[in-house]
């Protein structure tokens, strides 16, 4: 990997990092059982103020296009990780967030006509054990419900990778802009669903309005702006890798902020898990007939957004989404 490739996928890889504090951030600053109010308040406030830095709307086909990636990488992305996180044992949830680099490589073949090659698959695969080393505990109780959530949203996340990357974005937008139409375009659904499951919010502490201002601006309006450009420049194959440093993050915050410590077997499986996201970077080969063209881009799944992995043994610390 060249230096600004290389420099290019480190401030990528700061997305799935901060989007891997979301557990301690929501454990520690923000409401109870308010899993959506959290989306939307996530959600909107990044968007209108991208919107306000940018000030530019979608034009023709953009609107649409900007709807159903906001509601892939946003709107249905995050209230099913919350699901997935709320149903499920932390180390199953970030687990199956894990296999988002297999599945982004299963639609690239499709839709950007990029055959990944034996040493993505390889690593995608080493990837998901090295993550089950670290997280999964054994004797993990199954929700089906949970289990439901947390794949459709890893693939819907995946889904929108790839068509970020297939459909770029428009002349003269930037990435601020393309993100600022997806958090809007995932709000239009959030807002209105919060307001009728959870009903009105509670009011804020300063604690709370504290964690919303990290999730708002850095997590989500900073993190999937770098988010996008990393799929725009790396491919989105070789991006989806850098989703493993999500549970790596979660890990190592619940062992310098909770105290706790790694067994062998989990220093095993982190070290897999960073032997994997270094192996993904390799570029994805085209496929030699009818491939369509890779358009111009930037777009999260690890896993958004994905879920944040629990924090290691020996206190079981459920996921949270990005």
């Amino acid at each position: 990997m060249d230096r600004k490739r290389a420099g290019i996928a480190v401030t990528a890889a700061l997305a799935p990092a901060m989007w891997g504090t979301t557990y301690l951030v929501t454990t520690q600053l923000l409401p109870e059982g308010r899993p959506l109010l959290l989306a939307a308040l996530r959600a909107l406030p990044a968007g209108l103020l991208l919107l306000a830095i940018g000030r530019k709307l979608p034009k023709g086909r953009w609107w649409g296009r900007a709807a159903v990636l906001g509601m892939l990488n946003i709107g249905l992305f995050f209230p099913l990780m919350f699901v997935g996180a709320y149903r499920l044992p932390g180390g199953v949830a970030a687990t199956i967030g894990a296999i988002q680099p297999l599945l982004v490589a299963g639609f690239s073949i499709g839709v950007l006509g990029v055959r990944p090659g034996r040493r993505a698959v390889v690593a995608g695969l080493v990837g998901v054990a090295g993550v089950a080393l670290l997280v999964l505990k054994a004797g993990a109780k199954l929700d089906g419900v949970g289990l439901a959530a947390m794949v459709a949203g890893v693939a819907l996340m995946a889904m929108g990778t790839v068509l970020t990357r297939r459909w770029g974005r428009p002349e003269g937008a930037t990435l601020a802009d393309l993100t600022a139409w997806q958090l809007l375009a995932g709000s239009v659904f959030l807002v209105p669903l919060a307001a009728i499951v959870e009903g009105a919010p509670p009011a804020l502490s300063a604690a709370n309005l504290t964690g919303f201002a990290y999730l708002g601006i850095l997590s989500t309006a900073l993190g999937y702006v770098l988010w996008f450009r990393g799929i725009e420049h790396l491919g989105a194959g070789p991006a989806s890798f850098l989703g493993l440093v999500n549970p790596v993050v979660a890990t190592i915050g619940g062992l310098l902020v909770l105290g706790q410590t790694l067994t062998p077997w989990q220093v095993l499986g982190l070290l897999l898990a960073l032997g994997a996201l270094v192996a993904g970077q390799a570029p994805a080969r085209r496929t030699p007939a009818g491939a369509p063209a890779t358009a111009r881009i930037p777009a999260p799944a690890a896993t958004p957004n994905a879920v944040a992995a629990p924090a290691p043994t020996p206190v079981p610390v459920p996921a949270a989404t990005r």
